[in-house]
Parts: structure tokens; sequence; C-alpha cells
């Protein structure tokens, strides 16, 4: 497994507090990126800008990805381009959600 799979499987462990989807499902993660086989970067956004969990989420990713053997370092940055919609979601959140 890679250290992208290993770290995709740490995500799936957080989930959004108000759905009942990890926010991997969710299609809140961007971008994941692996530099010099220690260092991940990582580009997330939140279902709204707003979101009461805007300070805890990308902390509680950014530890989730620390846990990956190997992983010295994380630059998780938070970013609101393009808007996360429902289109973005797996079709396994989907059927979660009943959409």
């Amino acid at each position: 497994m890679s250290k992208k799979e290993k770290i995709i499987e740490e995500i799936r462990k957080i989930y959004d507090p108000e759905l009942p989807v990890n926010i991997y499902d969710l299609g809140l993660i961007y971008d994941i990126q692996i530099k010099d086989e220690n260092f991940a970067i990582i580009k997330m956004t939140l279902t709204t800008p707003n979101c009461p969990v805007a300070e805890s989420l990308p902390k509680e990713v950014k530890d989730g990805v620390m846990q990956v053997e190997g992983i010295k370092d994380v630059d998780l940055e938070l970013v609101w381009d393009p808007p996360w919609n429902k289109d973005m979601m797996s079709e396994a959140a989907k059927l979660e959600m009943n959409l």
C-alpha cells in the first residue's frame, strides 16, 4: 500500500460532524501529494466557509496524516475554489445520504 493510500485510509476515519459520511467520501479532500517521501501536501475544503469545525477539522486531518508511518510533516491548505457541492461526493456517500 502506498503512502498516499495510507493517508486516504487515515482521512477516511474522520467524519463531518453534521453528516454520517467521512470527509474523503464527501469530496472535501481535493488533492494529496507526497514530496521527498515524507512530506504530505493536502488541499481540502469544508462544506461551507462558516462551517462550525473550520478550526478543528483541518487540525484533525493533519494529526491523522501524521500517524502514517514515514510522514514527517504535513502542509494542509484550506481552499474555497472550487466551492464544494454534493456532486463531489462519492457514490457511496450519495447512497448514504439518500441522494
